[in-house]
Protein backbone atom coordinates (compact mmCIF):
# COMPACT_ATOMS: atom_id res chain seq x y z
CA UNK A 1 0.00 0.00 0.00
CA UNK A 2 1.32 3.35 -1.23
CA UNK A 3 0.94 6.06 1.52
CA UNK A 4 1.64 9.84 0.71
CA UNK A 5 3.09 12.35 2.94
CA UNK A 6 1.85 16.17 3.79
CA UNK A 7 -0.38 17.31 1.07
CA UNK A 8 1.20 20.98 1.35
CA UNK A 9 4.20 19.21 -0.83
CA UNK A 10 2.40 17.54 -3.29
CA UNK A 11 1.15 20.49 -4.84
CA UNK A 12 5.06 21.94 -5.12
CA UNK A 13 6.10 18.93 -6.34
CA UNK A 14 3.72 19.31 -9.23
CA UNK A 15 3.28 23.07 -9.50
CA UNK A 16 3.52 23.18 -13.35
CA UNK A 17 0.50 20.59 -13.70
CA UNK A 18 -1.73 22.39 -11.35
CA UNK A 19 -0.42 25.71 -12.48
CA UNK A 20 -1.75 24.59 -16.32
CA UNK A 21 -5.17 22.74 -14.61
CA UNK A 22 -5.90 26.46 -12.73
CA UNK A 23 -5.28 27.85 -16.48
CA UNK A 24 -7.22 25.97 -18.02
CA UNK A 25 -10.19 26.09 -15.22
CA UNK A 26 -10.98 29.66 -15.56
CA UNK A 27 -10.48 29.63 -18.80
CA UNK A 28 -13.56 27.49 -19.50
CA UNK A 29 -15.19 28.44 -17.42
CA UNK A 30 -15.60 31.67 -18.65
CA UNK A 31 -17.49 29.11 -21.66
CA UNK A 32 -19.35 26.95 -19.57
CA UNK A 33 -20.03 26.85 -15.60
CA UNK A 34 -17.32 24.64 -14.46
CA UNK A 35 -16.85 26.44 -10.55
CA UNK A 36 -17.96 29.57 -8.99
CA UNK A 37 -14.54 29.78 -7.03
CA UNK A 38 -11.90 31.49 -9.72
CA UNK A 39 -9.40 33.21 -7.45
CA UNK A 40 -6.31 31.57 -7.13
CA UNK A 41 -5.66 31.11 -3.84
CA UNK A 42 -9.17 29.87 -3.12
CA UNK A 43 -9.01 27.32 -5.85
CA UNK A 44 -5.63 25.99 -4.44
CA UNK A 45 -6.71 25.61 -1.23
CA UNK A 46 -10.66 25.10 -1.31
CA UNK A 47 -10.17 22.70 -4.66
CA UNK A 48 -6.53 21.41 -5.25
CA UNK A 49 -6.04 21.30 -1.71
CA UNK A 50 -9.32 19.68 0.02
CA UNK A 51 -9.20 16.86 -2.70
CA UNK A 52 -5.59 16.05 -2.26
CA UNK A 53 -6.29 15.27 1.59
CA UNK A 54 -7.77 12.07 0.43
CA UNK A 55 -4.05 11.09 0.45
CA UNK A 56 -3.86 11.75 3.63
CA UNK A 57 -6.49 9.52 4.96
CA UNK A 58 -6.57 6.36 2.47
CA UNK A 59 -4.15 4.13 1.04
CA UNK A 60 -4.75 3.32 -2.45
CA UNK A 61 -2.33 0.20 -3.38
CA UNK A 62 -0.52 0.87 -6.90
CA UNK A 63 -2.14 0.47 -10.18
CA UNK A 64 -5.69 0.90 -7.93
CA UNK A 65 -8.62 1.32 -9.90
CA UNK A 66 -10.85 5.17 -9.16
CA UNK A 67 -14.14 6.05 -10.95
CA UNK A 68 -14.97 9.92 -9.69
CA UNK A 69 -18.76 9.90 -10.16
CA UNK A 70 -19.93 13.07 -11.20
CA UNK A 71 -16.79 14.69 -11.39
CA UNK A 72 -17.79 18.03 -12.80
CA UNK A 73 -14.37 19.96 -13.36
CA UNK A 74 -12.72 17.51 -12.28
CA UNK A 75 -12.55 17.38 -8.65
CA UNK A 76 -11.33 15.14 -6.94
CA UNK A 77 -10.00 12.87 -10.07
CA UNK A 78 -7.91 15.75 -11.92
CA UNK A 79 -5.71 16.49 -8.55
CA UNK A 80 -5.77 12.47 -7.55
CA UNK A 81 -3.89 11.83 -11.13
CA UNK A 82 -2.15 14.63 -11.25
CA UNK A 83 0.02 13.38 -7.91
CA UNK A 84 -0.23 9.53 -8.70
CA UNK A 85 -0.13 8.73 -12.23
CA UNK A 86 -0.34 4.70 -11.36
CA UNK A 87 -3.53 5.13 -10.53
CA UNK A 88 -6.38 3.99 -13.48
CA UNK A 89 -8.74 6.81 -12.97
CA UNK A 90 -12.60 7.18 -14.73
CA UNK A 91 -13.85 10.63 -14.75
CA UNK A 92 -17.62 10.04 -15.09
CA UNK A 93 -20.43 13.10 -15.60
CA UNK A 94 -23.54 13.96 -17.52
CA UNK A 95 -22.58 17.14 -19.14
CA UNK A 96 -20.44 16.67 -22.00
CA UNK A 97 -19.35 20.07 -22.29
CA UNK A 98 -17.65 19.13 -18.83
CA UNK A 99 -16.21 15.88 -20.30
CA UNK A 100 -15.08 17.98 -23.41
CA UNK A 101 -12.97 19.72 -20.71
CA UNK A 102 -11.47 17.23 -19.16
CA UNK A 103 -10.45 15.70 -22.45
CA UNK A 104 -8.36 18.56 -22.77
CA UNK A 105 -7.13 18.53 -19.01
CA UNK A 106 -5.94 15.24 -19.87
CA UNK A 107 -4.47 15.77 -22.85
CA UNK A 108 -2.90 18.88 -22.25
CA UNK A 109 -1.38 17.81 -18.68
CA UNK A 110 -0.49 14.09 -20.26
CA UNK A 111 -2.73 12.76 -17.87
CA UNK A 112 -2.22 9.02 -20.18
CA UNK A 113 -3.40 7.17 -16.82
CA UNK A 114 -6.97 9.08 -16.98
CA UNK A 115 -10.25 8.56 -19.02
CA UNK A 116 -13.69 10.30 -19.34
CA UNK A 117 -17.26 8.55 -19.92
CA UNK A 118 -20.39 10.82 -20.82
CA UNK A 119 -23.29 9.16 -18.99
CA UNK A 120 -25.04 9.44 -16.17
CA UNK A 121 -24.25 7.34 -13.14
CA UNK A 122 -27.55 5.67 -13.57
CA UNK A 123 -27.07 4.64 -17.04
CA UNK A 124 -23.66 3.52 -16.30
CA UNK A 125 -23.76 2.06 -13.27
CA UNK A 126 -25.98 -0.57 -14.99
CA UNK A 127 -23.41 -1.55 -17.95
CA UNK A 128 -21.36 -4.52 -17.55
CA UNK A 129 -18.35 -2.25 -18.48
CA UNK A 130 -18.45 -0.47 -15.39
CA UNK A 131 -20.40 -2.32 -13.13
CA UNK A 132 -18.54 -3.81 -9.72
CA UNK A 133 -15.41 -3.01 -11.95
CA UNK A 134 -13.43 -0.60 -9.60
CA UNK A 135 -11.31 -0.69 -6.42
CA UNK A 136 -12.58 2.74 -5.07
CA UNK A 137 -15.93 5.19 -6.28
CA UNK A 138 -14.89 8.51 -5.31
CA UNK A 139 -17.73 11.76 -5.33
CA UNK A 140 -17.32 15.46 -4.08
CA UNK A 141 -20.64 17.35 -2.91
CA UNK A 142 -22.82 15.86 -5.97
CA UNK A 143 -26.07 14.51 -3.92
CA UNK A 144 -27.05 13.86 -0.37
CA UNK A 145 -25.29 10.59 0.80
CA UNK A 146 -28.42 8.52 0.35
CA UNK A 147 -28.33 9.31 -3.45
CA UNK A 148 -25.20 9.40 -3.91
CA UNK A 149 -24.43 5.89 -2.25
CA UNK A 150 -27.19 4.83 -5.23
CA UNK A 151 -25.20 6.22 -7.69
CA UNK A 152 -21.55 5.25 -6.70
CA UNK A 153 -21.86 1.69 -4.74
CA UNK A 154 -23.15 -0.25 -7.94
CA UNK A 155 -19.41 0.42 -9.25
CA UNK A 156 -17.62 -0.22 -5.87
CA UNK A 157 -16.19 -4.29 -6.49
CA UNK A 158 -17.07 -6.43 -3.67
CA UNK A 159 -14.38 -5.44 -1.03
CA UNK A 160 -13.46 -2.44 -2.52
CA UNK A 161 -14.36 1.29 -1.33
CA UNK A 162 -16.64 4.54 -2.20
CA UNK A 163 -14.98 7.27 -0.67
CA UNK A 164 -17.58 10.68 -0.18
CA UNK A 165 -15.94 13.77 0.40
CA UNK A 166 -18.48 16.14 2.32
CA UNK A 167 -18.60 18.93 3.81
CA UNK A 168 -18.90 20.28 7.48
CA UNK A 169 -22.24 19.10 8.41
CA UNK A 170 -22.60 15.13 7.42
CA UNK A 171 -23.77 13.85 10.82
CA UNK A 172 -27.28 13.83 9.87
CA UNK A 173 -26.77 12.38 6.18
CA UNK A 174 -25.27 9.74 7.48
CA UNK A 175 -27.69 8.75 10.07
CA UNK A 176 -30.55 9.25 7.23
CA UNK A 177 -28.36 7.34 4.56
CA UNK A 178 -27.22 4.20 6.44
CA UNK A 179 -29.93 1.62 5.87
CA UNK A 180 -29.94 2.46 2.04
CA UNK A 181 -26.11 1.83 2.24
CA UNK A 182 -27.09 -1.36 3.75
CA UNK A 183 -29.54 -2.26 1.27
CA UNK A 184 -26.94 -1.59 -1.56
CA UNK A 185 -24.37 -4.33 -0.14
CA UNK A 186 -22.68 -1.13 1.79
CA UNK A 187 -21.14 -1.01 5.15
CA UNK A 188 -19.31 2.49 6.65
CA UNK A 189 -16.48 1.82 7.69
CA UNK A 190 -14.83 5.41 8.96
CA UNK A 191 -16.02 9.18 9.15
CA UNK A 192 -12.72 11.32 9.03
CA UNK A 193 -13.11 14.84 9.81
CA UNK A 194 -10.17 17.10 8.47
CA UNK A 195 -8.70 20.84 8.34
CA UNK A 196 -8.05 22.18 4.82
CA UNK A 197 -4.53 23.42 4.84
CA UNK A 198 -4.49 27.63 5.29
CA UNK A 199 -8.09 27.97 6.07
CA UNK A 200 -10.41 26.84 8.91
CA UNK A 201 -12.95 24.83 7.02
CA UNK A 202 -13.20 21.69 8.32
CA UNK A 203 -14.57 18.45 5.73
CA UNK A 204 -14.75 14.80 5.99
CA UNK A 205 -14.58 11.97 4.11
CA UNK A 206 -17.21 9.25 4.80
CA UNK A 207 -15.36 5.83 4.09
CA UNK A 208 -18.09 3.13 2.51
CA UNK A 209 -16.87 -0.33 2.73
CA UNK A 210 -18.87 -3.01 0.18
CA UNK A 211 -19.14 -5.99 1.46
CA UNK A 212 -21.57 -7.57 -0.90
CA UNK A 213 -23.12 -7.40 -4.17
CA UNK A 214 -25.65 -5.33 -5.28
CA UNK A 215 -28.99 -6.19 -6.64
CA UNK A 216 -29.58 -5.58 -10.22
CA UNK A 217 -32.25 -3.13 -9.43
CA UNK A 218 -29.69 -0.45 -8.43
CA UNK A 219 -29.01 1.97 -9.44
CA UNK A 220 -32.22 2.85 -10.07
CA UNK A 221 -33.71 5.16 -13.59
CA UNK A 222 -32.65 8.63 -13.44
CA UNK A 223 -33.88 10.49 -11.25
CA UNK A 224 -35.31 8.35 -8.72
CA UNK A 225 -32.03 8.30 -6.53
CA UNK A 226 -31.83 11.96 -6.37
CA UNK A 227 -35.59 12.61 -6.21
CA UNK A 228 -37.44 9.77 -4.40
CA UNK A 229 -34.16 8.21 -2.04
CA UNK A 230 -33.83 4.97 -0.60
CA UNK A 231 -35.70 4.55 2.83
Amino acid sequence: MIKIGAINDLITVNTDCFTKYYELLTEWNEKINLTAITEEYDVATKHFLDCLAIFNHIDFKKGASVIDVGTGAGFPAIVMGIVRSDLKITMLDSLNKRINFLNEVTQKLMLTNMQSIHSRAEDAGQNKLYREKYDFAVSRAVANLTSLSELCLPFVKVGGYFVALKGPNVVDEISDAKNAIKILGGQIEDVINYEIPTTDLKHNLVIIKKISAISPKYPRKSPKPIKEPLK
